[in-house]
């Protein structure tokens, strides 16, 4: 009875949270709104701003990834698909589409200019391509009825899905200007980023019981 009520309330705090980083990076993003090119993120990336395409695909990004961690919010309790089915449908085609459709090229474009050097852009082209493949699999089991499967590599989707949220709360944390390296920091903490959200996501996969309503 303890350990179910502990279960409840660590599920709980675990959706507001992303709830709550998710609007907070929602707040961050509005900045862009203003389409000034020396504001936030920007001002770091100065030898691209001026290519159109880079700019293209950094509004798309920017302005569809919270869409992304939002729709994933509904998709994990058993509650909610018994009682909306349709919707948990609807939910779940608009986050694939945004991720296979929107922020897979855009993030593979953005990628290849990230900051980090090496470190950096070999992490998220890595992390765009586990992205679209946990996706894929989990669009293809639903389609051939593995239910388990699909379930499974959707949390390995989410997983890649809030490393945004997982990095930025390790750059406030733990990044000092005066005692590190900008872009050694970047570039490990895109890594290590991947590496806690998929350690999570294996370790409630070997949980089922966490899963449950």
């Amino acid at each position: 009875m303890v350990k179910s009520l502990g279960i409840r309330i660590a599920k709980v705090i675990a959706v507001f949270s992303v709830f709550i980083f998710s609007i907070l990076m929602l707040k961050t993003i509005s900045q862009y709104t203003s389409l000034d090119k020396t504001v936030g993120f920007l001002a770091f990336k100065q030898q691209v701003v001026n290519n159109p395409y880079w700019m293209a695909f950094f509004y798309i990004h920017i302005f569809s990834i919270t869409l992304c961690l939002l729709a994933g919010l509904t998709q994990f309790s058993p509650q909610f698909l018994r009682e909306n089915r349709s919707l948990h449908k609807i939910i779940g085609r608009i986050y694939v589409y945004n991720i296979l459709m929107i922020n897979v090229p855009a993030c593979f474009v953005l990628g290849l200019f990230s900051n980090g050097g090496m470190i950096g852009i070999t992490g998220f082209l890595i992390q765009d391509f586990l992205w679209a493949y946990f996706t894929v699999v989990a669009v293809l089991s639903i389609k051939k009825g593995n239910i388990i499967r699909h379930k499974n590599f959707m949390i390995l989707s989410y997983a890649v899905t809030t490393t945004a949220i997982t990095f930025r709360i390790i750059k406030n944390l733990f990044y000092d200007e005066k005692l590190h390296d900008y872009e050694l920091f970047y570039g490990m903490n895109v890594w290590l980023a991947l590496i806690i959200n998929l350690f999570i996501a294996v370790y409630f996969l070997r949980k089922p019981i966490l899963l449950t309503p």
